[in-house]
């Protein structure tokens, strides 16, 4: 069978094949010590050559930093929502199944499920096997790569799914909830009885499976994701950050309400506030389910969206605050031209990298309080137009690629 991957092998090689040979056949040998079987390897193992496609798209940085608020309108649209209601009614009795099994809410699953592969519509083109064999070979996270394809070929070997309909993302991620190999092995379940964890083709595996691996890593059915909340005008901004931990009653005591008005809870539960569009943007308090979102995918601009999701399919109106932030996109030029800035002015923002990193959110922090201004450690456009008028000698600054080659020389 043809897929997408190996229609792009015989014009996209990216390296001699020669060399990715040798390779592979070092990968067959380890692969025959772990218990693999010749049979599985002879079938799946048959790349001529790495797909240049796949690793273009692992070494891609993004041509910009998008909102929080563009980032949200896109996922969590009203069509999806209707579409994610239709189908919890659809899948009503299997999902209660799941639920009352894993004591993970269906409104999450399908959150998940619609934003991963948008309900099953799109869960990848590339070979699994080709994909992995590609970024393993390329050299830039290949232990982790090497990793996930020897895991890759275990589920084969398992008779889970067949070569040929193990497709995935561009990174290997796989099925309806695009699991990474190693997440399968650890966390698939087979949940028609089947014998196997089929999370491409079995809603009840892929539900099931999802189910057991929010389960495992903690979320508790008797506590919410967290709130939209409004914060008092002489909140301390520098308190927002999901490092620092309250209690709910120590942030009722510091002014901070639900986004209606009302109080909050009487609650000993342990909460942080995130601003994911600084300052002008809304506010959320989270708590421990949060951070079993963020366990499945680290961008808190995701967890908000699967929660967001998840709140609005059981009928939660849209959120209250914050729409009138600063809503334009940074390209990666500008977060060049911001980090530079930073340094020249003495606030070090760990590199120039065009990356909104720790270091660089802590930088802006620091120069946000030597300004007196809300110390968010937000980057936003109307910052860099802000930097853009301090008086910074030019000798300071350089083009992104000589500021970069310093950085990289230091």
């Amino acid at each position: 069978m043809l897929t997408l991957a190996t229609l792009l092998v015989p014009r996209l090689a990216v390296a001699n094949p020669h060399d990715f040979s040798a390779w592979l056949d070092d990968v067959r040998q380890e692969a025959l010590a772990k218990g693999i079987s010749l049979a599985t390897l002879d079938t799946a193992l048959t790349l001529q050559a790495p797909i240049e496609r796949v690793v273009e798209l692992d070494r891609r940085q993004p041509e910009f930093h998008d909102t929080f608020w563009n980032y949200i309108d896109r996922r969590v649209n009203e069509s999806r929502i209707q579409r994610g209601r239709a189908l919890l009614d659809e899948h009503q009795g299997l999902l209660a199944q799941v639920e009352a099994r894993y004591r993970v809410p269906a409104r999450f699953l399908v959150a998940f499920w619609g934003l991963e592969t948008n309900f099953g519509q799109y869960t990848g083109g590339f070979s699994v096997i080709d994909a992995l064999a590609s970024l393993a070979y390329d050299g830039r996270r290949s232990e982790f790569f090497r990793r996930e394809l020897f895991n890759a070929l275990v589920i084969l070997d398992q008779g889970h799914i067949t070569p040929e309909a193990m497709q995935g993302s561009w990174a290997g991620a796989m099925g309806q909830m695009q699991f990474m190999p190693t997440t399968f092995m650890h966390y698939a379940v087979d949940g028609d009885g089947d014998g196997k964890g089929d999370i491409w083709r079995s809603l009840p595996d892929a539900f099931s499976s999802a189910a057991n691996y929010l389960s495992r890593i903690g979320w508790r059915s008797d506590e919410l994701w967290g709130r939209e909340v409004r914060l008092p005008r002489n909140f301390d901004w520098s308190q927002a950050s999901l490092d620092n931990r309250k209690t709910v009653k120590a942030w009722t005591a510091l002014g901070v309400r639900q986004a209606d008005g009302e109080p909050l809870p009487d609650s000993d539960s342990r909460g942080a506030i995130l601003l994911p569009q600084g300052h002008n943007g809304p506010a959320f308090m989270v708590y421990r389910n949060f951070d079993v979102i963020m366990n499945w995918n680290r961008s808190i601009n995701y967890a908000l969206s699967v929660a967001y999701l998840a709140d609005r399919l059981r009928g939660e109106p849209e959120w209250r605050t914050g729409r009138d932030a600063d809503n334009r996109r940074m390209t990666r030029d500008q977060v060049l031209t911001l980090q530079k800035r930073l340094l020249a002015l003495g606030f070090d923002p760990g590199g120039i990298d065009g990356i909104l990193g720790g270091r660089t959110r802590a930088a802006i922090r620091d120069y946000q309080i030597s300004k007196g201004l809300p110390a968010d450690g937000f980057a936003s456009v109307q910052l860099l137009e802000r930097l853009s008028s301090e008086d910074i000698g030019q000798a300071s600054l350089g083009s992104p690629q000589e500021t970069q080659g310093r950085a990289a020389e230091g």
